[in-house]
């Protein structure tokens, strides 16, 4: 019995649960909690999505190792392509800026909203989407 395919799909959706969670759930609802400042819930993000991302890159080493030991459909690897490239999207373009915005808010500046952090979003969505698709496919395969 081959255990690739069974392995992929379970992190697939344990990738699209954590960033469902905490992308569209905590970010945006932690800023609503009271007396949590800018600064504190910039420090608290900042924290949190350095682990999910983290959890993130290892997750798709993961899926990757198991699709290599296998033979998937193109449409499988097309879908996690996607939402490994919009994560690599992430780390390498968008959060450099979004950390230098938040280096300069914590160190108490006054610096303008950045427009990177609709990139940021947007890439999120993304990757939903391709997670969502790869999930769909590793399952009816």
């Amino acid at each position: 019995m081959n255990a690739g395919p069974a392995v992929a799909t379970a992190l697939t959706f344990v990738w699209l649960g954590m960033v469902l969670a905490i992308s569209f759930l905590e970010a945006p609802l932690k800023f609503r909690a009271p007396g949590v400042t800018l600064q504190i819930g910039l420090g608290i993000g900042r924290l949190v999505f350095r682990a999910l991302n983290s959890a993130e890159v290892l997750i798709a080493v993961g899926i990757t190792v198991a699709l290599a030991l296998n033979h998937p459909r193109t449409g499988i690897v097309v879908a996690f392509a996607i939402a490994f490239g919009a994560l690599i999207a992430q780390l390498a373009g968008v959060r450099p800026r979004l950390t230098r915005r938040s280096d300069a808010v914590l160190a108490g500046e006054n610096a303008p909203r950045s427009h990177a952090h609709y990139v940021y979003v947007a890439l999120e969505a993304v990757k939903v989407i391709a997670l969502i698709v790869c999930g769909i496919l590793l399952l009816a395969s």
